[in-house]
């Protein structure tokens, strides 16, 4: 269908898609600076306190419930682990790492869903994407250069970060469909502050109080975070996945612009490769498994049997 602005329902998903991430992108440079004055612990549970409150009063506005007992799901409370160590982790990776290549290590996610159903949910998976799984590491391979001059050790917080964030997405597989996403959501985000909380009794650093600049830095961590979830649930909502999918490796280019802006980064060519194997091997893989949820029956194709939709 084409709207009255002439473009396909598919050409707006790909702009929201975009927009999404350049929004992620911005997030994420906000985030970065504020590591700079801010201990991780400290901004991990502000910034989950209030994007928690602000999942809370979109629930309100429906009249839907922060609270239910669904939220006692095994599965919810596994997803809420995956999410703390996931944004912990990646946190920590912008705060003593580069923003251009933990951006770039982030985006093998994809990747390691396609590795982690195989290996624990069953799913399974043909030799095209797991081919695309072989070129995604290696990428992160070329990226990392280990036990040479260019290895940078903060880039294992990155891979430990993707670990958290694979934990909570293949968590989500397995939780009951009737749960509404904004809870899910308010319920991740709310895990976040007592993870906090831990940690900054762990590290025994103090608190900082924020000054006018920090304050405008955190909020507008929350407003891009949270208008990049919106426009990416629109596209998704909108567009057909096959197409819009392979959109969201916008991010990396957002991200490496901002660094260079912003940061005065300079990725050298081997990463710059590495960074581009992830997004070809990812794209790919993402775009194959949404051809397969349109598959009109769940037989076979490719060896990969379409997964149950989420």
């Amino acid at each position: 269908m084409t709207s009255a602005a002439g473009l396909s329902d598919n050409g707006r998903a790909a702009l929201f898609m975009t927009a999404s991430m350049s929004m992620f992108a911005v997030e994420d440079a906000f985030i970065k600076t504020l590591t700079q004055a801010m201990p991780v612990w400290q901004l991990l549970a502000t910034t989950g306190l209030v994007a928690m409150c602000v999942f809370w009063a979109r629930m309100a506005r429906r009249r839907q419930r922060l609270w239910t007992r669904a939220l006692l799901h095994p599965m919810v409370a596994l997803r809420n682990f995956g999410e703390v160590v996931g944004a912990l982790s990646f946190v920590t990776a912008l705060a003593v790492g580069e923003l251009a290549s933990t951006s770039a290590i982030l985006q093998v996610l994809p990747l390691t869903l396609v590795l982690g159903a195989a290996l624990f949910l069953g799913e399974k998976v043909g030799w095209r994407r797991w081919a695309s799984v072989v070129v995604g590491f290696a990428g992160v391979l070329l990226i990392l250069r280990p036990g040479t001059g260019a290895f940078q050790p903060a880039m294992l917080w990155a891979l430990l970060g993707v670990a958290g964030l694979t934990l909570r997405d293949l968590a989500t597989r397995r939780i009951p469909a009737g749960v509404p996403s904004d809870q899910l959501s308010a319920s991740a985000y709310g895990a976040m502050v007592p993870g906090g909380l831990v940690l900054g009794l762990v590290s025994g650093q103090a608190v900082v109080a924020p000054d006018l600049a920090q304050l405008g830095l955190l909020g507008g961590t929350v407003i891009f975070g949270v208008l990049g979830y919106a426009t990416l649930v629109a596209a998704s909502r909108l567009g057909e996945a096959s197409v819009v999918a392979p959109f969201r490796y916008t991010r990396l280019g957002f991200a490496l612009l901002v660094a260079a802006v912003v940061f005065g980064e300079r990725p050298d060519l081997p990463m710059l490769a590495g960074a581009g194997m992830i997004a070809l091997a990812g794209g790919y893989a993402m775009w194959r498994e949404a051809r397969m949820r349109r598959s009109p029956d769940a037989k076979p194709v490719d060896g990969l049997i379409r997964p149950a939709p989420r």
